[in-house]
């Protein structure tokens, strides 16, 4: 029996190629993490579709990556890293020869997904989403002595959101709107905030629950 028989093994293969290409677009590991999420997925489709649908779903599930790698340089709110997750969501499911094998495909890229930012505790993460994360610190010992006291002071205090924080949005605070950012969670509209930290102008807020 051919082991690509296995319905399961469209799992392993799309975990391990996801696993290394987001771990690479997260950590700099020089190329070698993107090699091998290369070889993996090549793998995947050259198993399981023609070759008159193996260049397609390759642009489809690369295509999906890109839209990933652009929100994490330039937009960092999350909007294109979801629709490059669902393109390649698509493409492997749409490459697998029944539903049961699809489903374990695409099981594979969500658990590849969430498990590559542990790489983010092991190597060096690259510049990315520094505004999701809220990385620059503009702070007094770093030598940026401009930071409004107003902002300063809004550390602990209340308010609410104007619009959905995703993450970032505009929120209330003593009747004042203010541009601010939640520490990496969706926060929809109308919702209780507490500012936690402050950094130059940027706002870091959570929820209240």
């Amino acid at each position: 029996m051919d082991i690509f028989d296995l319905q399961w093994i469209g799992f392993v293969i799309t975990f391990l190629a996801t696993l290394f290409l987001i771990g690479e677009v997260l950590v700099n590991m020089r190329g070698f993490f993107g090699l091998l999420g290369i070889g993996f997925i090549t793998v995947y489709f050259a198993a399981y579709v023609g070759s008159s649908s193996f260049i397609l779903m390759l642009i489809i599930y690369f295509v999906g990556l890109l839209l990933i790698i652009i929100d994490g340089k330039l937009l960092n709110d999350g909007t294109l890293a979801t629709i490059g997750l669902a393109s390649m969501l698509t493409s492997v499911a749409l490459a697998a020869d029944n539903l049961t094998s699809g489903l374990y495909a695409v099981l594979g890229v969500l658990v590849g997904t969430s498990a590559s930012f542990f790489f983010l505790k092991v190597f060096k993460r690259r510049e990315m989403w520094t505004k999701l994360a809220l990385k620059d610190q503009l702070t007094k010992e770093a030598g940026y002595n401009s930071m409004n006291m107003e902002y300063e002071q809004l550390v602990g205090k209340e308010g609410i959101t104007l619009n959905d924080l995703r993450p970032v949005g505009t929120v209330k605070i003593n009747k004042k709107d203010y541009s601010a950012v939640s520490d990496g969670q969706w926060i929809p509209k109308n919702s209780k905030v507490k500012v936690t930290q402050v950094d130059g102008t940027k706002i870091l807020v959570e929820k209240i629950s």
